[in-house]
C-alpha cells in the first residue's frame, strides 16, 4: 500500500487526502468510500495518545490508505514512535532550519540508528559499514518524510531545504504562514498568494511534492492545483461535518420561516 502512494508522490502525480480527527470505530468505513490516497492524522493539535494513533494507522493501512502522521514537535524519537505504530510517513511541524531537517530526515530514513552513530553517518554517509547501508535502505524504503513550511524564516531557507536528500515533500501551513507574514488568515492577500506561489514553484522545480492544507471551499484547492500543487489535503472530518450541517440547517430554517404559524 504505501509503495504505490510513494510512487505517485515521487512521480509528481496528484494524491488526495483529508484530515481525520475522529477515532470512532465506524468512521474508517465511511472514509474508505471516498477514494482517498492518504489520511492526515494530526497529533500536533489533536489529543491522540500513542495507542489511538497506532490503531488508526493500522486500520487505514489495512484499507490501502496511507496514514501520514504529523507529530507534535520536532523530536526524532516522536517521529520514530509514529512510524513504529504504523505510519506510512511523518510530517514534522514548523521547520525552519535546514540542519534540523537534515537530522530529522536521517533519523526517519535510517531508523533504527540513533545517537552518536546516527550523527556520524548522517554527516559522513561514506563511513557507514557496507552491510548497514542496504539494510537501512530496504527497511525504510516505504517511509515518507514531509516538512511543514509555516513561516517566513522557512521560506528564506527554502532552496537549502528542498535540496536535502530524503525530503519527500513539503506541506504549507497557511494559518501559521499568514501569521508569520503579519497577515493573519488573509489568504487572498496578494502578498500571501505570492509567497505560496513561490513555495510551489520552487518545490516543483526540485521535483519535491508540495501541498497546502485548507478547510474552506474546494475552490481554494483548485486554485492551488492549477499553480502546481501535487498533494491535496482537503479539510477534515470535523470541518466538513460542521460546514455540511450548518448549510443544511440554514436551508431547513429558512424554509421553516415560510411555513404557516402553528396554533
Amino acid at each position: 500500500m504505501p509503495s504505490r502512494f510513494i510512487e505517485r508522490l515521487h512521480e509528481g502525480a496528484v494524491v488526495y487526502g483529508t484530515g481525520i480527527l475522529s477515532t470512532c470505530a465506524l468512521w474508517p468505513g465511511a472514509v474508505k468510500s471516498c477514494n482517498l490516497d492518504f489520511v492526515f492524522l494530526d497529533s500536533e493539535h489533536i489529543p491522540l495518545n500513542r495507542s489511538e494513533l497506532a490503531q488508526q494507522c493500522q486500520i487505514y493501512r489495512s484499507m490501502g490508505i496511507a496514514p501520514l502522521v504529523r507529530i507534535f514537535n520536532q523530536d526524532a524519537h516522536e517521529a520514530c514512535k509514529a512510524l513504529d505504530g504504523g505510519a506510512a510517513g511523518v510530517i514534522v511541524p514548523y521547520l525552519e532550519e535546514p540542519e534540523k531537517i537534515r537530522q530529522l530526515i536521517a533519523a526517519v530514513k535510517w531508523r533504527p540508528l540513533k545517537g552518536q552513530y546516527l550523527n556520524r553517518y548522517s554527516r559522513n554517509p561514506a563511513e557507514m559499514p557496507a552491510a548497514l547501508s542496504p539494510y537501512l535502505q530496504q527497511r525504510n524504503q516505504e517511509t515518507v518524510f514531509i516538512a511543514n513550511i509555516e513561516s517566513m524564516p522557512a521560506v528564506h531557507h527554502l532552496n537549502e531545504i528542498l535540496a536535502l536528500p530524503g525530503l519527500d515533500g513539503i506541506f504549507i501551513g497557511p494559518h501559521d504562514l499568514s501569521c508569520s507574514m503579519g497577515l493573519p488568515e488573509q489568504y487572498e492577500h496578494p502578498d500571501f498568494e505570492q509567497v505560496v506561489k513561490t513555495i510551489i514553484h520552487q518545490a516543483r522545480a526540485r521535483n519535491v511534492a508540495i501541498g497546502i492544507h485548507f478547510s474552506e471551499s474546494p475552490q481554494q484547492q483548485i486554485r492551488w492545483l492549477a499553480e502546481g500543487v501535487t498533494i491535496v489535503i482537503h479539510s477534515s472530518d470535523i470541518s466538513l461535518f460542521r460546514q455540511a450541517l450548518a448549510g443544511d440547517l440554514a436551508i431547513i430554517q429558512s424554509a421553516a420561516a415560510l411555513l404557516p404559524e402553528r396554533n
